[in-house]
């Protein structure tokens, strides 16, 4: 994990207010490697093991095993719509495509980007591959089903579950691959800083309406994705930390 992701972690037991307070136990290249985060609110701690951050509270399933329902209200022991991936299928939506890093970075138009940059699912499996191709950037690979190793340039892992440990509007760009749940969406939404673009892929039917209804403008929907605008301005690129 890059020390400086600590700056905008939060617990997610309390919500997005409540920063967490790091503890490294090994360190290496400006990367916590084993660790701790605490939340001085409800005193929750998180691992932080071989340099990924496991952001869960306790007694709360991961979001791939949480089943997060599509929309607000629905339990999340529902079945499954039609609309959702399986693993299988998220896995091969995603693989080994020599391409993804590409496409990845295009659709969320990292282009002279920097900061911070959220892959989610299957595809953070690109993760190393999307910083690769824009150094200004910090991906931030959550819940990748196939993890890689802790040190890698550029990236920071976090396992999560519902509720995605971060501030509200940091993010330069999110994907969310594999499909997504609702409450991933507005998750997504949240932490994207205002203009910014929010990639799903692939997308259930009715994620262009279901973003739509959460303030997001659409920009593309073909062949299974959905690009979407996080609501507001965007806002001036800035400059990544030193170091």
């Amino acid at each position: 994990m890059f020390i400086l992701l600590t700056d905008v972690l939060t617990c997610p037991r309390c919500g997005p207010e409540f920063g967490l307070i790091l503890l490294a136990d090994q360190m290496g290249e400006r990367r916590v490697i084993q660790g701790r985060l605490g939340c001085p609110n409800c005193r929750e701690a998180y691992a932080i093991r071989d340099g990924v951050v496991h952001a869960i509270p306790a007694a709360e399933p991961s979001s791939a095993d949480a089943g997060a329902s599509a929309d607000a209200g629905t339990p999340a022991d529902a079945p499954a719509s039609a609309d959702a991936e399986s693993p299988a299928d998220a896995d091969a939506a995603a693989g080994d495509d020599a391409e993804a890093p590409v496409r990845y970075a295009a659709l969320m138009g990292l282009s002279g980007a920097t900061g911070l940059v959220l892959v989610a699912g299957p595809g953070a499996r690109h993760a190393a591959a999307v910083a690769a191709l824009v150094p200004g950037i910090e991906v931030v690979a959550v819940d990748d089903p196939h993890p890689a190793p802790a040190m890698e340039n550029g990236v920071s892992r976090v396992v999560a579950g519902g509720r995605l440990p971060f501030r509200d509007d940091k993010m330069r760009g999110a994907a969310l691959t594999g499909g997504a749940a609702g409450e991933r969406l507005r998750e997504a939404l949240r932490v994207l800083a205002p203009g910014a673009r929010l990639v799903v892929d692939p997308a259930p039917a009715d994620t262009a309406e279901r973003l739509r209804a959460l303030g997001a403008e659409v920009l593309l929907e073909q062949a299974g994705v959905v690009v979407a605008r996080a609501p507001g301005r965007p806002v001036p690129l800035g400059r990544r930390p030193p170091g």
